[in-house]
């Protein structure tokens, strides 16, 4: 892998070279034109810093300081208040990156006594999450205890904790990044968890004591082997990896490439899987490279004229970010050795549905689905938002280039929005009775029901009515089926369904990756109750708000009923859509 190592070295040079700049004296981080920083940036930067000294040695890039601007930054970090719990968990490492050895690490003495005596305050201090914030307790005690700041590890008793709760929140043994409770519904079943595993064992790498590492690996692997096994199934033939969810994008290729490299590192990939995971890290490498690169500039673009991410992504905050997975990647590379050189994989057709959690109140899962022959492959997510409400998290096939969403906005995209008064209700985000099986001439079925239906802000209407999902898949056609019925006579106010098409981004995309050819979606009604109409199509491609994580939306194409229905008890409603998308490459 000395190849893949090299190249990946070059890119952070490149990558940390262009964002130097940015840091300021007081080690705050100057934002990209049109945004505005972030008070957790000071502490990505420093650990972007610290995997680079830590892999290369060096103590100057591009004429600047590295251990004097990781000091300025891990200051900024420990002054910046505890609402930056990530940012401290990050610098916490970052400090730790530089030598485990208080009298040894240049970093350390240039800091000054105040901010020494600060950051042994703030590293001792615990704030209990239940989310993947926990996570940066882990990396800060894991900090103390190697700085020599405490005799007391807590490392051990925090990993436990983690993976408790990850038992106690998934019936599975997947991270809900939102659990239940306290008028929560729960079950974010998102890339935080694969985000998660690979900043602990990062954390752990970094710990003074390698039999506590030793000890904890069994049990990490336990539930970081999920993931990984998720991904054959998930990484579409393109190199596109996670595709449902929040923060995704350069995020999802990143995180997934990392949890691969380390699986490989520790030696969890069996020998006759290696060929197949090699395979995979390579597409989604090729991916990220192409797609979120400016290979000009040498700097990665999460934000442009043709696509968006989150708030709280910022550009400066992903280049730093990908700096240090960058330099971790050429870290464990040449750890792993070997070569890259491996056979292509034959696709296969792949269809299942996996459970993340399963209880007497709801089923969450996700259905994956290949089908080499026309080229489809989606993700179906039925899993909670945590109340984020975006299309991100919605129960349709998440296909980018496809199936488009603008990313973090919510539109009922492939599903239908019913307004009853006050409440806005859709069939997504849970389950009862989730089964698949064989249909007629060889497809794959995906149906659900729910008992009573959910509003788009996570809240279960008792009484109102119920739903029941059909999802069929054959080849490279898809048709969905929804059935309402109402428990009592209601006044429907509105009825939604809504088709967004969009495209790849124009300069900076793989020239296999996928997109609609001329013929579209080719979607049909085969059954409407509801006696929507199509309205005009709606252009958007200047609109910023409905840009996705990968490219442009175009169109909006929207079928509604907007005049009342009263609903009766007794009659079902039934929508039924199908597709055929025309799949086609971008560059053909």
């Amino acid at each position: 892998m000395q190849n893949f190592a090299e190249q990946c070295l070059d890119m952070a040079r490149s990558m940390l070279g262009q964002n130097l700049s940015s840091i300021n004296e007081d080690g705050t981080i100057s934002p990209v034109e049109g945004e505005v920083s972030r008070i957790d940036e000071p502490g990505h930067a420093a650990l972007a810093l610290g995997e680079y000294y830590r892999a290369t040695g060096e103590s100057t890039l591009e004429g600047y300081d590295l251990i004097d601007l990781a000091a300025r930054t891990i200051t900024q970090a420990a002054f910046s208040g505890e609402q930056a719990e990530n940012g401290l968990g990050y610098s916490a490492l970052g400090l730790l990156s530089f030598s485990p050895a208080k009298d040894r690490n240049p970093v350390w003495e240039r800091l000054l006594d105040p901010t020494r005596q600060q950051l042994d305050r703030l590293l001792l201090a615990r704030t209990d999450y239940d989310d993947h914030s926990q996570a940066f307790n882990i990396g800060k005690a894991v900090a103390r205890f190697s700085m020599g700041l405490s005799k007391k590890d807590e490392t051990g008793k925090l990993i436990d904790r983690f993976l408790e709760r990850i038992g106690e929140n998934s019936s599975a043994g997947y991270c809900d990044d939102a659990p239940g409770g306290d008028g929560k519904f729960g079950g974010v079943f998102d890339i935080y968890g694969v985000m998660s595993f690979v900043f602990i064992r990062q954390a752990l790498q970094l710990h003074s004591n390698m039999h506590l590492r030793d000890r904890k690996l069994p049990s990490l692997r336990t539930f970081a082997e999920k993931y990984i096994k998720l991904l054959p199934d998930m990484v579409r033939q393109d190199g596109l990896g996670w595709a449902y969810g929040h923060a995704i994008g350069a995020y999802g290729q990143m995180h997934c490439i990392s949890i691969l490299l380390q699986a490989f590192r520790d030696g969890w990939i069996a020998e006759n899987q290696k060929s197949l995971y090699g395979d995979l890290i390579k597409k989604l490498f090729f991916y990220f490279y192409v797609t979120y690169l400016d290979q000009d500039r040498g700097i990665i673009v999460i934000r442009d004229a043709e696509r968006t991410t989150i708030d709280r992504h910022t550009t400066r905050l992903a280049n730093f970010d990908a700096a240090r997975y960058l330099t971790q990647w050429y870290r464990l590379a040449m750890e792993i050795g070997g070569t890259t050189d491996t056979q292509p994989v034959t696709p296969r057709k792949v269809g299942r549905f996996v459970g993340f959690d399963k209880t007497h109140r709801k089923e969450q899962g996700l259905f994956l689905y290949q089908d080499p022959q026309s080229g489809l492959a989606l993700q179906l997510p039925l899993i909670s938002s945590g109340g984020k409400c975006t299309a991100d998290y919605l129960a349709f096939p998440h296909s980018p280039g496809i199936f488009d969403a603008p990313a973090d906005k919510y539109l009922p995209v492939m599903v239908p929005e019913l307004t009853f008064g006050q409440h806005i209700v859709v069939p997504c985000y849970y389950g009862r009775r989730i089964t698949t099986s064989l249909g007629l001439r060889n497809s794959l079925v995906l149906k659900y029901e729910q008992p009573e239906l959910i509003t788009i802000a996570e809240k279960i209407i008792s009484g109102l009515g119920s739903c029941k999902v059909t999802w069929t898949f054959q080849g490279g056609k898809i048709t969905s089926e929804y059935l309402f019925t109402v428990k009592n006579q209601v006044q429907l106010d509105k009825m939604r369904y809504m088709i967004a098409i969009g495209a790849p981004h124009s300069s900076m995309r793989t020239p296999m990756t996928y997109t609609l050819g001329a013929e579209s979606l080719r979607a049909s009604v085969l059954k409407d109750d509801f006696l929507a109409t199509w309205a005009d199509t709606e252009v958007v491609t200047d609109d910023p708000q409905y840009r996705s994580y990968y490219g442009n939306i175009h169109y909006l194409q929207t079928l509604t009923r907007d005049h009342p229905l009263i609903m009766r008890p007794g009659q079902q409603y039934r929508l039924i859509v199908e597709f055929t998308p025309d799949i086609a490459f971008a560059d053909e």
